[in-house]
């Protein structure tokens, strides 16, 4: 997987670290730009047909295919073309989750902040404030990301990453882990070995003296 960081620019220009990481060559799930987009929620709702504006609070969900969005409370604004913008934050404790499948079988993005953006014409995913996007292979994590903000760009599979003092991480650094791939011919973690057993044995009461 390779890394890419954009520092073309002088550092004195640059904005509190940014870098970019450049993913495999799969995306997300194309089919689902053709699922209709549901929303559900716990508490009150308001739907405004004439500004094509959605307001949901209270444990809101958002599906479309595979992808999942869930938050406190979401802003969803249509835009002339026909495109989405939904803003979504969270509670203290219950940050905004997000999770989509990628078009590699078994893959998956997921990820947590205190409030996300999501624009459906151009297919990127905002985290904002302690932000930590990871992408997943089965159950395992292949790589994961965290900062003050993360974009994540579906169609290009790119991540930028922003420092900053709402990044998780010491001093409102980025950082980025990548687990090791297995390479050919690397054997299979082995088993621990069984304990040995043993046959039991049968003990002889004493005869009793006549």
């Amino acid at each position: 997987m390779a890394c890419n960081f954009r520092a073309a620019m002088p550092p004195r220009l640059l904005p509190p670290l940014l870098l970019a990481l450049a993913a495999l060559a799969a995306h997300a799930e194309k089919g689902d730009r053709a699922q209709p987009m549901v929303f559900t929620a716990d508490k009150e709702g308001r739907l405004d047909g004439v500004n094509q504006r959605t307001e949901l609070l209270g444990n809101v969900i958002i599906t479309q295919g595979s992808l999942m969005l869930r938050a406190e409370k979401v802003d969803v604004r249509e835009t002339r073309d026909g495109y989405h913008l939904a803003h979504a934050t969270g509670l203290p404790g219950k940050p905004v989750s997000f999770r989509q499948a990628r078009d590699l079988p078994g893959e998956a993005i997921a990820g947590v902040a205190d409030q996300l953006e999501y624009d459906t014409k151009t297919e990127t995913v905002r985290f904002i404030g302690n932000a930590n996007v990871r992408r997943t292979r089965g159950a395992a994590v292949a790589e994961e990301v965290t900062g003050a903000v993360i974009v994540y760009n579906s169609r290009t599979e790119v991540f930028t990453l922003e420092g900053g003092s709402a990044s998780p991480n010491p001093n409102g650094r980025t950082r980025i882990v990548m687990m090791p791939r297995a390479q050919p011919g690397d054997a299979p973690a082995s088993a621990p070995a069984p304990l040995p057993l043993q046959p039991s044995t049968t003990l002889t009461p004493p005869r009793k003296s006549s």
